[in-house]
């Protein structure tokens, strides 16, 4: 009897540090300026090979969707969807034969602004490719990713990134690393932010602040200290303006973050969650337990790379 393949991949989560709304588009999407870091956080996707063509999800914990509206699903069924097209002779049998069981151990809340559900996606694409022995680069599953969500492609390779567009087009940066001893903190508070909150009565800023911040940050890691890139890089979400004044725990959240003594503090995406950069462990630690009693979600992390 032939052993089963069985493939984990992880899909680290991700947060925001810049980003702005630049304009509203005839297409009713919005152009964003944004620079994209994976973080050391996330869910984990194991995929088991089945040659039937069937494609199935399991979860640790039940979901309050259904399965076929899961992006994990999603990812599956478009790499399979993308291989069929890309088969040729033969070739097309086996692309169709392409199926496997699929188990999703979810830890990253939803609706927290950390791209949890796109990074599951991202993660599946990649395992799938290896699983499947397909021979897609990181630009073909980018290209698939953009078709499920704006986050995905990012999630698809990781690291740090500018972004613009609706976060599709993407220009990859030497990876940020936190400087030693430092460490994150990300907090979910007891609330969720729906996409439509944070898009209601956002400001449109038109290009300047971002192509000011793009010019800043070029001028400040010119010198090669880390400490400057990251004050730097950590500056600014616009949808803080829309999301504050609806949602008065994320706000109370980010002023928590600086009362305990972060360096600096930000709503990463549209929100809910705040993250913040400790100057020792034991500080994130002691503000992790004074924020535990309004959290749904916390973790004591670092950037993630590969």
């Amino acid at each position: 009897m032939s052993e089963e393949k069985v493939l984990k991949e992880y899909a680290p989560a991700k947060i925001n540090l810049f980003l702005d709304v630049i304009r509203k588009r005839e297409d009713g999407y919005h152009d964003l300026g944004t620079v994209f870091q994976t973080v050391d956080a996330g869910d984990t996707v194991t995929a088991t090979l089945r040659t039937d063509g069937i494609i199935t999800l399991g979860y640790n914990n039940p979901q309050e969707y259904p399965v076929e509206s899961d992006l994990v699903y999603k990812a599956a069924v478009a790499l399979k969807e993308f291989a069929m097209d890309a088969a040729v002779g033969e070739g097309k049998t086996r692309a169709e034969n392409l199926g496997a069981d699929l188990y999703l151990e979810k830890v990253m809340p939803l609706g927290a602004g950390l791209g949890g559900g796109s990074a599951d996606a991202a993660a599946t694409l990649r395992v799938l490719s290896r699983l499947w022995d397909l021979n897609f680069d990181a630009h073909d599953l980018e290209l698939i990713g953009a078709k499920l969500g704006a986050d995905v492609p990012f999630l698809v390779r990781g690291g740090t990134a500018f972004a613009e567009g609706i976060g599709e087009r993407l220009k990859f940066v030497d990876p940020l690393d936190l400087p030693e001893g430092q460490v994150l903190l990300i907090a979910t508070p007891l609330d969720a932010v729906p996409t439509k909150d944070a898009y209601a009565g956002v400001p449109k800023s038109g290009p300047d602040r971002w192509e000011e911040y793009k010019a800043k940050v070029a001028s400040s890691v010119s010198d090669g200290t880390l400490v400057s890139r990251l004050s730097s890089f950590v500056s600014f979400n616009a949808f803080e303006t829309s999301v504050f004044p609806k949602h008065p725990l994320v706000a109370q959240m980010k002023d928590k973050f600086l009362e305990l003594g972060a360096k600096c503090a930000l709503m990463s995406g549209s929100g809910a969650s705040v993250f913040g950069i400790f100057e020792s462990r034991e500080q994130a630690e002691a503000a992790a337990n004074a924020m535990k009693s309004i959290s749904r979600y916390l973790t004591i992390t670092g950037f993630w790379h590969k």
